[in-house]
Formats: structure tokens, C-alpha cells, sequence
């Protein structure tokens, strides 16, 4: 039985692409059909382990969630993470390769593409349909020339493709018409349709616009999506800063610095969407502001991004927040932070050399060559033991007397993080010690929040992503769509 296709390039970033082709994979799950996602090559510092002990991009992980599968690094063969302005860790497979600026990646993209064939090799043979992503733009001139991401993908496996455009960004019809304009007569012929994303308003106001654009294109418009507020989707690699309404009184005030490098910065969603925690990121040039507990995520480049809150004057005021009696964790490169010394005597995050810690936890961090990657389970060491589930991504191994108290005691015996003889810093290497109910509520709890209300965020996400689906499945016109998917997704 062949394998089906569909490709979901978009105008711009963050123009809907990853929302699209999550609600596509569960459209088609729910119809019965064996979907799996892909993206060739992604861009992002948030990112999953994976079922074959790797990593992928976030997004994709959610993707895979939509469909009923566990993460996969063929989902994601290629994932860049930016550890400078002009350098990233090149990851393969789900493993570290090589760290590369962007004129040698350019040159090391064949390479790349092979492992991108590989996967989708792969992939082809045990789904019946695969959904793809692309990545950014396909009319990026300066990026053509061996292009994995885009319609140098579509190209290759012959893979048919649609555009997706955001009207809330305005300006959709001429991100669009120059979309396809910049591309090839073959690649023009590639792309099947349009979809709108993010409309709200009167669709009436908007229906002149599309039958010009039709007209203009020859390509159909397949569907305008309207703009669904709240969802819960773990974000691709921007970090969400608009305030989430309909919270009741906040009894907890948390803030988190967005420093340059922050990595898996999904980690605090929960915390940004807990109807009883008010919750910000503090961006640069703003002065930290007094809070019940400041939270300091990952970081790809922990060293940088340390002097980054040292000249934001975040040093001072973590001191001064815990003289006060506030509380502080850390979590992953925000942990390495904590410690007295971090040291990177091999350069694997930039110059070599070693830091000054903040200094709150009488540990030192090293960083070394082997990742280390694996999905955890285990307790959280606080008052009731509460179950928790999570990940590790990390290069460092932190030691010293500081980890007298760990905080969270795995499965398989081992005590990870630290928690300070004070009772104030709770520090940890696991990513998701928010995610499950009861560790939310005692780590709240641990906080200051004597009471709380227990959110379920996995539940959540599970039913944005149908809340999401049942939305595109209104507004998708099927019957075009039906020519690119399997008939059996179409059948009563």
C-alpha cells in the first residue's frame, strides 16, 4: 500500500505550521488512519527525548502525541540548536554530531539530507501517511541552494504541499502571492492550495480577498481557521508572553528571567496557565520584580547566559529575594547556575574556561562532551512524596556537598538535584517537574500556596489538541483535500 504525503510550508515563522499539521495528525488518527509527522530540519531550543533515546524538537513530539505515538527521532532527523548568534549543536538522529556556524552547516547539508532520507525512508514504509512540516519559509532566497527544510524536501520525495499564512500578522494575500511568486515553476506547481490561519471577524468581509486570490494564483483557498484562544500546545521555540485571561485571584507571584539562550522554556507553561498563579517572564532591560518565587529555566549556553543575568542585575535581586524568605528553583541550566563555579574546560558551549555561580548551592558543574538524555520517573522530596514524570537533557555533572538533600528520587534509586539546608532552593535536572497534578500542587505548596486548586495539564493538552482538531476539521474544504490523503480517512 503506498504511503500519502502532505506538506505544510508557511509564509513566515511562526505562521501556523506546527498547530496545522498537529491538528492534521489528529484528524487522521481519529479517522482511523496509521499518520506519523515529520520535519527534515528544525530550529529550536525546546526539545523532547525521544522512545530510541534521542532528541527532537518539541513540536514534534506533540505532533507525535496527536497521532498515539511516542516521540521517534525520525519525526525529527535534523534539529539545530542555536548556541550562539552564528553557531549551533547539529544533532542527527536524535545525537550530538557536530557544532557548526552557518556558512559549515551550509556546506554539511548534504550529509544532513542523507539522514533526512533515511528517516523518511523509514517512515514511508510503516505509515500510511506522513505529514510533514516545514520550516520558516520556502521563498527564504538566501537559503535555497540546498535546501532540506522546505520544497528542497518536497522536491526531493515528491511530496505534494500547502501554505499556510497568519492573517493576525496582516498583510496575508501579499505573504502569500509572494510566496509562490519566489518559488519555481516546478515548485509552484507543487503547492496544492492555501490555508489562512488565525481569522476572526466576519468571514463575509474576507470572502473578496479569496476569490481573488484564486483567481490571481489558480490555487485554491482550502480552508480559513479561525483564532482559538488558550490553547495549550507546547510552543515550537517562541516563548508565550501574552497574559492568559480568565484567571481568578492569583494567590502566588512567579517570575523567570527570558535570558538570550533559554532553552525548553516550555517547562513553566503550567505555571504561565494555572488559573491561580500570576505568572511573567522578565525580558531584558526590566528590572526583576519582587515575587513569591522566581523560577530559572534551561539554558543552551548556561555560562553566556549567566553574565546575561548578572548585567540584568538578576544576581542581586535572587539575593535579596531569598534574604527576604522567597523561594528559588532551578531547573537544568538554571541549576548549574545555583552552584559556585561552572566550568567548560572542553568549549562546548563557547569559549573555554569556567564562571562564578551564583553561589546559593555548595556545588560545581562541569560540562562534558556526553549528553546525557533519557525520559525519568520518580518523587519529588517534598512532604508526601509526590509522583512525577519527566526528561533529562544536560551536559553537565554538578557535584559537591550541596547535594546532601536531593530533589527527586528516581526510579532507579538515584537522587537528582538539590535541595538547600534552608529549605528555600529546590534545584533539579529533570525537565517537566511541573507537568503531573500532584507534583504541581507541592512544588506550589513548597512555594507558599497553602491551598490549590490541582490542574491536570496532560489532560489539558490532550484536549486542546481535540479542541483544535474538531476546529480545523470545520474548516477545512475535505473534498480538495481528499486527493491528497488516504481515501479510507473519507469513508462513513
Amino acid at each position: 500500500m503506498p504511503c500519502y504525503s502532505l506538506m505544510v510550508q508557511g509564509t513566515t515563522s511562526d505562521a501556523g505550521k506546527s498547530t496545522l499539521v498537529a491538528a492534521l495528525c489528529r484528524i487522521l488518527k481519529r479517522r482511523g488512519v496509521r499518520v506519523a509527522p515529520f520535519k527534515p530540519q528544525n530550529m529550536a531550543l525546546n526539545s523532547a527525548v525521544t522512545v530510541d533515546g534521542g532528541e527532537i524538537g518539541r513540536a514534534q513530539a506533540l505532533q507525535a502525541l496527536a497521532c498515539g505515538l511516542a516521540p521517534h527521532t525520525d519525526f525529527n532527523p535534523v534539529l539545530l540548536k542555536p548556541t550562539t548568534d552564528k553557531k549551533a549543536q547539529v544533532i542527527i538522529h536524535g545525537k550530538v554530531a557536530i557544532d557548526l556556524d552557518a556558512k559549515a552547516y551550509h556546506a554539511y547539508k548534504p550529509r544532513a539530507m542523507g539522514a533526512v532520507l533515511e528517516s523518511w525512508a523509514r517512515l514511508t514504509a510503516e505509515y500510511e501517511c506522513v505529514v510533514v512540516e516545514g520550516a520558516g519559509s520556502p521563498a527564504e532566497i538566501n537559503l535555497r541552494d540546498r535546501d532540506i527544510a522546505n520544497m528542497g524536501f518536497a522536491e526531493a520525495v515528491d511530496c505534494p504541499v500547502i501554505i499556510v499564512a497568519d492573517i493576525d500578522r496582516g498583510g496575508v494575500f501579499a505573504h502569500l502571492v509572494g510566496t509562490l511568486e519566489l518559488l519555481s515553476p516546478s515548485e509552484q506547481n507543487r503547492v496544492k492550495g492555501f490555508v489562512i490561519n488565525r481569522f476572526r471577524g466576519d468571514i463575509g468581509l474576507l470572502e473578496s480577498g479569496l476569490t481573488w486570490l484564486e483567481a490571481r494564483t489558480g490555487k485554491p483557498v482550502l480552508g480559513v481557521l479561525p483564532y482559538l484562544h488558550g490553547l495549550m500546545l507546547d510552543a515550537e521555540d517562541a516563548i508565550a508572553t501574552a497574559a492568559v485571561g480568565g484567571k481568578k485571584a492569583a494567590k502566588l507571584k512567579v517570575v523567570a528571567p527570558a535570558y538570550p539562550r533559554v532553552s525548553n522554556h516550555n517547562d513553566l507553561d503550567p505555571l504561565r496557565l494555572h488559573p491561580e498563579v500570576d505568572f511573567r517572564w522578565i525580558g531584558p532591560g526590566e528590572t526583576p520584580p519582587a515575587a513569591d518565587l522566581i523560577v530559572l529555566p534551561g539554558s543552551k549556553a548556561v555560562r553566556a547566559d549567566l553574565d546575561w543575568l548578572r548585567a540584568q542585575g538578576w544576581d542581586k535581586a535572587i539575593h535579596k529575594h531569598l534574604r527576604y524568605g522567597g523561594k528559588l528553583i532551578g531547573l537544568c541550566g538554571g541549576y548549574q547556575m545555583l552552584g559556585r563555579m561552572i566550568h567548560d574546560p572542553q568549549g562546548l558551549e563557547g569559549q573555554p574556561g569556567s564562571t562564578p555561580g551564583l553561589g546559593v548551592l555548595a556545588v560545581e558543574t562541569t560540562l562534558e562532551a556526553e549528553k546525557q538524555l533519557r525520559n525519568v520517573s520518580g518523587h519529588l522530596s517534598l512532604p508526601g512524596r509526590p509522583a512525577m514524570t519527566g526528561y533529562e537533557i544536560h551536559l553537565g555533572v554538578t557535584r559537591g556537598e550541596g547535594l546532601a538533600k536531593g530533589a527527586v528520587e528516581l526510579t532507579d534509586g538515584v537522587h537528582d538535584g538539590a535541595i538547600s539546608a534552608d529549605d528555600q532552593v529546590f534545584a533539579t535536572y529533570c525537565h517537566g517537574v511541573f507537568d503531573h497534578p500532584e507534583a504541581l500542587t507541592a512544588l506550589l505548596a513548597w512555594a507558599g500556596m497553602s491551598e490549590s486548586e490541582q490542574v491536570d495539564f496532560a489532560a489539558r493538552r490532550e484536549a486542546d489538541l481535540d479542541r483544535l482538531a474538531d476546529s480545523v476539521e470545520a474548516a477545512l474544504d475535505w473534498e480538495k483535500l481528499s486527493p491528497l490523503l488516504p481515501g479510507r480517512a473519507f469513508q462513513a
